[in-house]
Order: C-alpha cells, then structure tokens, then sequence
C-alpha cells in the first residue's frame, strides 16, 4: 500500500515476522494434478526497525478534491450521501482550506463514525480516484472475509478495533480501512501508537502444504509441479518425494522455481531503493521461471512486450507457472502466477510494504476488479 509509508519507496525490509491468528482456519484445495494440498492463513507485518524509522502522519483526517469549485464539493458530498450537518460543519470557512482549485476539507473522528457503510463506501471510491487521497487510494485490505482473522492477535486496542470495526468501507468485494489518523488518535503513548503501526502494515498470505504420500498418479504429479520443464533444478526433489509412504507434509513453495522461492513472504530490500522503484507485480510474474531476475521488467512497457512476444495466450484451467494478467478495456491492470486450484503468487503493488505472498485469486480480484467488464486472461511462456 502506498499511504503514509511512501516515503520508504528507498528503503527495504528485512524477513519479516508471521503472526498467526488464534483458531487457525485450515481447508483443503480441491483435488488436482498439484496433489492434496492444506491451506492455512499467515499474517506478515513489519518488523520493529522499520516502524521506528517511520515517519508518523499527522493526526488529523484530510479528504482532497481537486480542480474542483466548493460548490462542487457541496454537491459531490450530497450526491455521496454525507449528512446536511456534517456537509455544512465541513465547508465552513474556518474548517475547509481552498487553494488553486483544491478543496481540503478535515473530518473529525466523531464525523467519520457516523457516516453509514454504504455512504464511507461511495465517497471513498470517489476520493481514491486521487492519489492526493493516499489511504483512500491504497488502504488497508481485510482479505478473505474474515474480520476477526485479520484483527486476532493485530496488538490494537480494544478501543481502537471497536472503532476500526466501524470505519470499514466495502471496496468492490474486500473489505477496506482507510481512517488510519482516527485510529492514531486512541494510541496511548509510545508503544500503542507502535502497535497501530505495525497493526496497520499486516498482510495476508497462504500457507500450503502438500500432503504425502502422494494420492494422484506419480507422472501427472511431476508434470504438474515441473511445468514441462525436463530440465528444471526441482525435478531432483520432485522425484525424491514420490518415494515417501511416511505420512508428512511438505511446503509447496519448496516446489517453486529458485527466484519465487527466495522471495516468497519477504519485502523488497534496501538495495532496491537504488533502482528508482521497487519490484511490482510483472517483474515478479515475469521473473517467476527465470534463472536470473531481469530488472527490464521495472519498465511497463518491456514488460509487456515480454508478456505478448514469449508468452502465448491461453484458457482455464491453468497449470503451474501460468501467467495471469488482469485486462480491463485493453489496459493490464495486475498480474499474478498461478500455482495450484484458486492460488497464486503475487505482489500487490510496488511499494516497499507491498510483501510477495500467495493468494486466493479471488482476493486479487477483490482488489484489481475496476468494473464488470475485468477479466483474466492466462499466458503461458512457449517452450
């Protein structure tokens, strides 16, 4: 996410910590090729060198509208649903700031709470179409569903998750929290407002185990997993575990390539700030099977002259190491890897704190689907 934290776009981080909710959810993927496989849900935050070196935002909410007049913001925020009271206290003179067609307007915490969820929700889709709106724009993401997941063992007070609990927003199909000020408001003292940090920074990610032994044909398994690759580094491991009786369970991404396997739940490092911008989505997509990461694909267009000149188009049902490109009116909004049933590899965004992690595929559609006419197009690289 590219909020208050944007300022470490030169910075990188360290492994970072797992925090595992209380009542561990555990399913089971659908049988495929991939064999059986448990999942299970794994929180990653920041550790504790990076928050001390953040620099804290201010305390107080803003909301942007630009290159708009204040009778254009009067009629955006009735149009939107914001109640008379709060549109007037909002607008006045001494509350609101104009400049070069630029309206700030500063909610108080009691104001944010009493807007409903459907009116948080039509507004924040509307203020996020401005990057002046950083939290709008890229705010926190309660993926799977599940509110208690996210919030079990997040170190937020009990103030401050009754408080969350109200300031969620619907964001097509996720759940979303931007008001991250409000909740810096109940953090008493130096340690909370740390623990709001780092509350803040959590993402989801999978964890996926293969169950042996194997329960599908040993052939189809090897073909699945070493993507018809006769020559792949992993066929040594592969063909080690079709031997094994012992009940046991093994990591998959134990089975991926050298470069996703080094990279999986980590952040970009320190040195990544050197290169003007940290990794996104195609250069993990597109680095996925490679030998030797190619930072060419830090450039949007080489990497989609990659993606259309190595890659052939293909439908579901995808196999391991497919790349999936997330296409709306022409435009490639986001690609991720699949890797086994609805799961897939991926990296939201560019930002430091955007960590490489595995997915439901739905999730990533909760957060790319820009309008009903998204789709997902599957790419195979041709041999």
């Amino acid at each position: 996410m590219k909020t208050w934290l944007a300022i470490f776009l030169g910075l990188g981080l360290a492994c970072p910590s797992l925090s595992a909710a209380t009542g561990e959810n555990t399913w089971k993927a659908r049988p495929g090729p991939w064999g059986e496989l448990e999942v299970r849900t794994v929180y990653l935050e920041a550790p504790d060198p990076l928050l001390a070196a953040v620099a804290k935002p201010n305390a107080v909410t803003r909301w942007v509208f630009e290159q708009m007049s204040e009778g254009g913001v009067r009629e955006l925020l009735q149009r939107h649903g914001v109640p008379a009271p709060m549109v007037a206290r909002l607008l006045d003179p001494a509350s609101r700031t104009v400049s070069d067609n630029v309206v700030k307007l500063f909610p108080t915490v009691e104001e944010l709470a009493s807007m409903s969820v459907a009116t948080r929700s039509s507004l924040y889709r509307e203020l996020a179409k401005s990057p002046a709106n950083e939290y709008q724009r890229d705010p926190v993401y309660i993926l799977g569903g599940d509110l208690e997941d996210w919030l079990a063992d997040s170190g937020l007070s009990a103030e401050q998750v009754a408080l969350f609990r109200k300031l969620l927003w619907n964001r097509g199909d996720a759940l979303a929290f931007s008001d991250i000020q409000a909740l810096l408001t109940l953090a008493q003292g130096p340690e909370e407002t740390r623990n709001t940090f780092r509350a803040l920074t959590r993402v989801r990610s999978l964890l996926v185990e293969l169950k042996l032994p194997l329960r599908v044909e040993r052939d189809v398994f090897l073909e699945y997993w070493s993507a018809g690759m006769a020559d792949t580094s992993q066929l040594t491991f592969l063909r080690s575990m079709l031997r094994r009786r012992a009940n046991q369970s093994i990591d998959i991404t134990h089975l991926f390539p050298n470069l996703p396997r080094q990279r999986v739940f980590t952040f970009p490092e320190l040195e990544w700030g050197l290169k003007s911008r940290f990794p996104d989505c195609h250069w993990t997509s597109l680095n996925f099977a490679a030998a030797t990461a190619s930072d060419d694909y830090l450039d949007t267009g080489k990497a989609a002259a990659r993606l259309l000149g190595a890659y052939q188009a293909v439908e579901a049902p995808y196999r391991f190491g497919d790349v999936l490109c997330f296409l709306d009116d022409g435009e490639g909004l986001h690609t991720c890897v699949f890797v086994a049933d609805d799961i897939v590899f991926t990296k939201n965004g560019d930002s430091v704190l955007a960590p490489w992690v595995l997915m439901q595929l739905k999730d990533v559609e909760s957060i790319y689907r820009r309008s009903p006419s998204t789709r997902i197009q599957g790419y195979r690289l041709k041999r």
